[in-house]
């Protein structure tokens, strides 16, 4: 039933105007709108809502999201440059760029977190 409709991604944040800056100025997101219930973007041809919560909120520590990308190494040198910091992680063995490849298969993945903390990552596969 749902084969081939587009997913829309929802996450959760607590500050707007932090996200805003975030997803827009960082990341280079389309924005398309405040609609009163989220941030409203374009990601590709797919939605990417950024949703208000009020009151408590704790980010996954897993990602919640993640950017499919054709070439890792020049997107994380470029989200660098951007002031992204990238994540490492002790029972993974990552290069100089913060990259780690899957042993059965080369896909590349480096993780960051948005401003409320959610787990976000690129991903380059084989």
């Amino acid at each position: 039933m749902l084969t081939t409709a587009p997913v829309i991604s929802l996450l959760p944040i607590t500050d707007k105007d932090a996200a805003r800056a975030f997803y827009s100025e960082v990341l280079g997101l389309e924005f398309v709108a405040d609609d009163g219930f989220a941030l409203v973007y374009r990601s590709g041809d797919r939605w990417l809502r950024l949703t208000p919560v009020h009151g408590p909120f704790a980010p996954q520590p897993f990602s919640v999201i993640g950017w499919e990308v054709s070439d890792i190494v020049t997107t994380v040198r470029g989200l660098k440059e951007r002031g992204v910091a990238f994540l490492r992680y002790p029972m993974f063995e990552q290069d100089e760029d913060d990259v780690w490849r899957a042993p059965h298969d080369g896909t590349g993945v480096a993780w960051f977190n948005d401003p409320d903390g959610n787990l976000l990552s690129v991903v380059e596969p084989s």
